[in-house]
């Protein structure tokens, strides 16, 4: 089975576990018969609007495997590099939801809500109704000198009803008002994998995601291995035409993945499939999974870019095959 070999998942949660207030489904299943196994299951997620206790009793809801101490959040990466850098007790200014004022707090800052309570730093995270009162007083804080912290730069994020916008949307207001960059703590920086790490303990992990630019590349960042899952943000056109960064070790319909032997993939070839280019195309022959297929032109479609990336155009053939 894949999941042989690993001692950790750190799972990505919107768009691999869960859209919105519903599971993928088959992943709750997924992740009981890999924690039977004896795979310990680390839910690793960018958005830092809830606490890990209320994430933890959705994933329980929705029949996941979850306690509080399983949840890894951008926020919790955030407050942590926050911590590191302004004084113990410092005044931090929070522009997000109760799972990141909870968060800095567990690092013995003190979370507030103006500029006139002189925060030594400004941290932001995605939550409902964010306003522009607390937006703004985010920005008069920085103007003043504070850091700028973000919990993460993904500019969507998925549910049921589409692709909604994500915490990078909304930091450009701050951003864009100021001049000032934040850092980032969430994927793909360094900061939320290091604490993923810290708290997990893991010698050996695999990161599971839907997303290229977030879960892939921060596996890369990091120098572990993924798996991409197609149940989110990521298409099979954008694997094909992944760049090297954004490259996973392994490829997916969903957490069932994990529960079966990853077929071997070489030269372009896969189960009964060959990619193979011509004039100038990639072409899918033979027969089998749609999987296996995406797998085998994958293999290809990299190989031939090397550290670029495949045009869509040349892999529409592929697309057309395996729909």
């Amino acid at each position: 089975m894949l999941i042989d070999g690993y001692d950790t998942l750190l799972l990505d949660l919107d768009g691999v576990v869960y859209l919105g207030s519903h599971a993928v489904p088959g992943a709750p299943e997924a992740l009981e018969e890999a924690q039977r196994r004896g795979a310990r299951l680390a839910y690793v997620t960018n958005n830092a609007s809830r606490t890990p206790s209320a994430i933890a009793a959705h994933l329980r809801e929705l029949g996941a495997p979850a306690e509080a101490g399983d949840v890894v959040t951008s926020a919790q990466a955030a407050a942590r590099l926050i911590a590191e850098r302004v004084p113990p007790g410092a005044n931090v200014l929070v522009v997000g939801g109760s799972g990141l004022r909870l968060a800095v707090r567990d690092q013995g800052l003190r979370p507030v809500s103006t500029a006139a309570e002189s925060p030594a730093a400004v941290v932001q995270g995605i939550a409902p109704g964010l306003s522009y009162g607390l937006l703004s007083e985010g920005a008069l804080a920085v103007r003043h000198g504070a850091l700028f912290v973000a919990s993460n730069g993904d500019s969507t994020m998925p549910t049921q009803r589409g692709e909604l916008p994500g915490n990078g949307a909304m930091v450009r207001v701050i951003a864009a008002s100021t001049g000032v960059e934040p850092v980032y703590a969430g994927k793909p920086e360094p900061p939320l994998h290091r604490e993923s790490m810290i708290r997990t303990g893991a010698r050996r992990p695999l990161v599971v995601g839907d997303r290229l630019d977030t879960d892939i590349e921060g596996a890369t960042n990091a120098g572990v291995e993924s798996l991409l899952v197609l149940t989110g943000v990521a298409t099979p056109a954008d694997a094909l035409t992944a760049e090297t960064r954004h490259r996973p070790t392994y490829v997916g319909e969903d957490l069932g993945a994990l529960l079966r032997p990853y077929p071997e993939v070489r030269d372009g070839a896969c189960g009964g499939w060959r990619a193979r280019w011509r004039d100038g195309a990639l072409f899918l022959e033979g027969e089998g999974s749609r999987i296996d297929g995406l797998r085998a032109a994958c293999d290809a479609a990299w190989a031939a870019a090397g550290a670029g990336r495949a045009e869509e155009d040349a892999v529409k053939p592929v697309l057309d095959r395996i729909g």
